[in-house]
């Protein structure tokens, strides 16, 4: 179940507000310029997919996101608990960041965990399959996929170099929770 909760960015422990409610969350993000959506996913795609069949299985979504929003790239990631890079992976996207362009994907599979620093409140969002998020450029966030990380995005760009982080030095992501391993990657471990 997607969840989005909120915490003052100084008090990690102690959580504001929590919603489950995807309209709920929608419209919460939404006042700090968020996209939040939920696509449907009816195509059973093999494990291990290749990223052109991800990509044509949802290829009227991403056209239609791409017109709209003059999106130029178009690539897909996938993770799996046994990956012997996992925790290299991991820890690339773990630290405060922002980007130039919006930060947009959408869960296939699996899950992640975008946490966002707006002002003087962090917003954390449990993305799940059928999430679409968009995360405006200059937003400071962070993302994790836990130790065991499972998921398929599609990820969308205007910058066609694809993924491009400016970090900004700050050591908010330690003190903010993590993402606990999710019960669909237990699935797989099992």
């Amino acid at each position: 179940m997607s969840r989005l909760r909120i915490y003052n960015d100084q008090n990690p422990s102690g959580i504001v507000d929590e919603l489950t409610d995807h309209a709920a969350i929608a419209a919460r993000l939404a006042e700090i310029g968020v996209r939040f959506e939920q696509w449907a996913t009816p195509h059973a795609l093999p494990p291990g997919a290749s990223q052109e069949a991800v990509i044509a299985a949802y290829q009227a979504d991403i056209d239609r996101l791409c017109s709209a929003e003059g999106y130029q790239a178009v690539d897909v990631v996938s993770l799996r608990p046994d990956h012997p890079q996992r925790a290299a992976f991991r820890e690339k996207f773990l630290d405060e960041h922002t980007h130039s362009e919006d930060e947009v994907r959408f869960f296939v599979e699996g899950a992640g965990q975008f946490t966002l620093h707006v002002g003087h409140q962090v917003f954390e969002v449990l993305c799940e399959q059928g999430d679409l998020i968009s995360v405006p450029d200059g937003t400071r966030h962070w993302f994790d996929m836990s130790e065991s990380p499972y998921f398929v995005a599609i990820r969308l760009f205007t910058n066609p170099e694809g993924w491009v982080a400016s970090f900004t030095g700050e050591p908010i992501a330690t003190r903010f929770p993590r993402m606990p391993v999710h019960p669909s990657a237990l699935q797989l471990l099992a």
